[in-house]
């Protein structure tokens, strides 16, 4: 992955490396503190599109998210390729919520649920990509980054199939079971519970596709992993009879 920040002079170098450590800590730091507010006020059942703190909350976090996005094009060394890898992060990052607010305009409630949730896509894969670094496989680091974006897919989908469907699907009594219906729909096994709401169907399309999509990437990583074991092993042999051929006597 490229590093954002490159020039030649290196203080200047490392101040723009200050830059984006701060700004990548703030971020993740942001997107957690997301994830956390909208989790509780769904266990506990407020209506955050109710709720003016998490509103002004949530603005300001995609205004970082903004800026972030622009100071890294800033020092970016390619800013044309910069921007057309990284644009779907400056459309995740505005805030629709507050605009519908500001215009006045009138979408269902389901529609405005989901746009909650845009922010949080931001984060999700702000999260991946710091998760992806974890490794210096190029395969393994796409492995762990998928499959941080498919855990954090899967746990969204739950709180908004439990958010639409309790109260009104008597088979969702607990959040342990949208938890469970959304498991069982990404890995495309599916489950006896029927989504009655708008809301709760979409998500029971998305998190098929989702699986269908990501999962091959599992044999990708294994098929890997073990051509890399295997070629690390046949080194290994090689080197210990290239190193014995050495060592023995000469006849």
């Amino acid at each position: 992955m490229t590093h954002p920040f490159a020039t030649s002079d290196p203080h200047s170098r490392k101040g723009t490396t200050d830059i984006e450590r701060f700004m990548n800590f703030l971020v993740l730091v942001l997107s957690v503190a997301l994830i956390v507010w909208i989790s509780f006020d769904t266990f506990r059942r407020v209506n955050v599109l109710e709720n003016h703190t998490y509103m002004t909350f949530q603005f300001w976090v995609c205004i970082v998210f903004i800026l972030d996005f622009f100071i890294e094009l800033q020092f970016a060394p390619d800013k044309w390729r910069y921007f057309r890898h990284r644009i779907v992060f400056l459309l995740l990052s505005i805030p629709y919520l507050n605009i519908i607010n500001l215009l006045d305009i009138q979408l269902s409630h389901d529609a405005l649920y989901f746009v909650r949730f845009i922010p949080l896509a931001r984060g999700a894969l702000a999260l991946s990509i710091v998760i992806g670094y974890v490794s210096s496989n190029a395969v393994a680091s796409m492995f762990m980054s998928y499959l941080s974006i498919m855990l954090m897919l899967g746990y969204f989908c739950s709180l908004i199939f439990y958010q639409r469907e309790a109260g009104v699907n008597p088979q969702v009594n607990s959040y342990w079971t949208a938890l469970w219906w959304s498991a069982m729909n990404l890995v495309t096994v599916g489950c006896n519970i029927s989504p009655v709401t708008v809301a709760g169907k979409i998500v029971a399309v998305v998190l098929p596709i989702t699986g269908i999509i990501i999962f091959p990437l599992f044999t990708v990583y294994l098929t890997d992993y073990v051509t890399r074991k295997v070629k690390g092993h046949d080194d290994s042999i090689t080197t210990s009879s290239s190193a014995s051929d050495k060592h023995s006597p000469t006849p």
